[in-house]
Parts: C-alpha cells; structure tokens; sequence
C-alpha cells in the first residue's frame, strides 16, 4: 500500500462511432455530442457532474484521433494537451490504458474513468456516490467501481454482485431477472483506482496492454503512445481486466443513470401519448402506437402502424422496427 497520496484525476472515455443513434448521431459527430437529453451535450454533463470534486485542469479525454478538434471544441475548459486522440479503435481497454498512462503521473493518485454518453440525472447523488469510491480506492489494493441499482432486469448490462465483488457480463434474460432479484448491481463502466492500481491489474490481466499503461514512466506522448496502437487486442477493458479480478469494491450508486444506448431511451425520458407514442419535431401519428419519431429532417407523418423508430435528418432516414434497434449496428457490418 503507498503511504503517498495524491488528488483525483477524472477520465472520460470518448471514443464512441454514432452506430446506435444513426442517422442523428455519425461517425464524424457521434453520441456524446447530441443534446436531445438534458439540453446539454452527453460529453459536456459527464464533466459538468465532476465540478466541485475535479477541476478543469485535472480532467482527461481519451478519444478518436478524428474527434480531437470537435472534443476540443465541446470543452474548451480543458487543456488541449490533456485530449488524446487514439489512432484506431481498440475498445475500452486501450482507452483505459491509455487514460492511465496519460493522467496517471505517479502511482498514488486516483484515477476515476468514465463514459462519455451515459446520462444522470440526479448529479448531486452522483458526487457523493463517488466520494465514497475515491475515499475507498485511497486505501484499497483493488478497482472500485459504481454500481448502479437496476429498474428493470436489463440484458443489455453488465451485473456486479456487491457481496462477492464479482463482475458478469450481459446475461440471458432469464439470468438477469435473476440477477435483480439477488440484488446485484448494473455495471456502468465506471472505474476508480490509483493509478499504481489499474497498472498492476493490467500486468496482471491483460499483458498486451502493459506498456502503454506505463508509457507515462517512459515518457509519455500522443505519437509514441499512437504508434503501439497496431499491436493492442481489441477487447473492452471489463473483459481484459474487470472480470478476471477475484474481487472489486462497489459502491451502489442511485443517481439516476441511464446509458441512453439506443433510440428507445427516448421513450424513458421523453411525455409520450396515450397511445405510447414518442414524437420530436414536426410529427403527425393517426392510428398508430408505441412509436418513436423524431424528425430533424422531414417531417413524419404515420398512419395506423405501431412499435416503429422514425428518424428523419437533412440527410438520411431511419425506419425501423423497435424490437431491432438494439441491434442498429447491423447497419454498418461488411457483406
């Protein structure tokens, strides 16, 4: 254990492709930008939420090499040097990576990582919530992480046992009703270390992406860290690390968190109609129930269909059925 402490340095994770919120969310402005929850973009609430416990300064930005400008630009606050732009993708595990080598300067300070594109919606829960995580991962040899108390039993989500400090990844649906009843928790992605923490768990777990967690010790820069992006596994930093650990801290955490995924969170936090009906812009629905319409192109007009997503944008249109959209990515596979 270090008797050396150190402040928090919080890390958001931005390196999302806009698949699941086609057409309004692109490759070149992917989710975290949108504004359609809580006036703000994604991006810029997952650093507003951190004021008072993280300044300007101490906030980091692992992206896409392509989004470093727009990032940049969504939060001018934040020093330029401190907005890494990854040359490939390779998942959360080399953003994780990356972010340690990046914020982590010495191996006593506390790194807390967190998703660019989730939504809370009751931010004051949410800080002291992550207070109790950092004070945690001051003394503790191992990832805290928050849990947060499902509403539903999602098979979309990662579950945490809190008792056993067990990590499971997306269950059958049978499983994850299971799952709510033993009072496991959702996994939100959002982990809290010290940075000598997450460089020993990586060694241990996931070797391959060693060296970029310790290339601050070798002198850190975005062009050496860029160019041993060739040779990194692309696997999520939950798979490579968080599940092989034999036990985590978690602190429960109700503040109101969405991970907003795909277009049927709008039909849980948007008024909808007495026939279930989302609608965003000029929308016009006769006969028809449970769809989600949002027009930034066209206008949409329906007539006697129901459990349909309509997106309209001066570009493209979406239609699609609503049970589907959870798989929106099939959109942009090869073949």
């Amino acid at each position: 254990m270090c008797a050396k402490r150190s402040g928090l340095r919080a890390v958001i994770l931005a390196g999302g492709s806009g698949e699941r919120f086609w057409p309004l969310s692109t490759a070149a402005r992917p989710k975290q930008f949108l504004r359609f929850f809580g006036g703000e973009s994604l991006i810029r609430q997952a650093v507003s939420r951190l004021k008072g416990l993280v300044g300007p300064e101490d906030v980091f930005v692992v992206t896409s090499r392509d989004l470093v400008a727009e990032t940049r630009k969504e939060l001018p606050e934040v020093p330029a040097s401190n907005v890494f732009g990854e040359p490939m993708r390779r998942d959360t595990g080399a953003a994780v990576a990356a972010g340690v080598a990046l914020a982590g300067d010495d191996d006593a300070r506390v790194l807390a990582f967190f998703p660019a594109d989730q939504l809370v919606t009751h931010p004051a829960a949410f800080r002291a919530a992550l207070r109790k995580a950092v004070a945690k991962a001051r003394v503790s040899d191992t990832v805290v992480t928050l849990g947060i108390r499902p509403d539903r039993p999602a098979t979309a989500f990662g579950y945490i046992d809190p008792v056993s400090g067990r990590f499971y990844e997306k269950p059958s649906a049978a499983k994850a009703k299971s799952f709510v009843r033993r009072g496991f928790l959702w996994n939100a992605g959002m982990f809290i270390a010290r940075a000598g923490v997450f460089r020993g768990a990586i060694a241990c777990n996931a070797p391959d992406l060693e060296r970029l967690a310790r290339a601050r010790a070798t002198g850190f820069s975005p062009s050496a860290a860029g160019r041993m992006y060739g040779g990194l596994p692309r696997i999520s930093f939950d798979y490579a690390v968080m599940e092989k650990l034999s036990r985590v801290e978690v602190v429960p955490a109700d503040c109101g968190w969405d991970d907003v995924g795909g277009y049927t969170a709008f039909e849980r936090h948007y008024p909808s109609d007495s026939a279930g009906n989302v609608a965003e812009g000029p929308c016009r629905l006769v006969d028809s129930s449970g769809c989600v319409c949002i027009a930034r192109g066209a206008g949409i007009s329906t007539f006697g269909v129901g459990n349909l997503v309509i997106v309209t944008t001066p570009d493209a249109v979406l239609v699609a059925d609503k049970s589907r959209v959870g798989d929106m990515k099939a959109l942009f596979r090869k073949g």
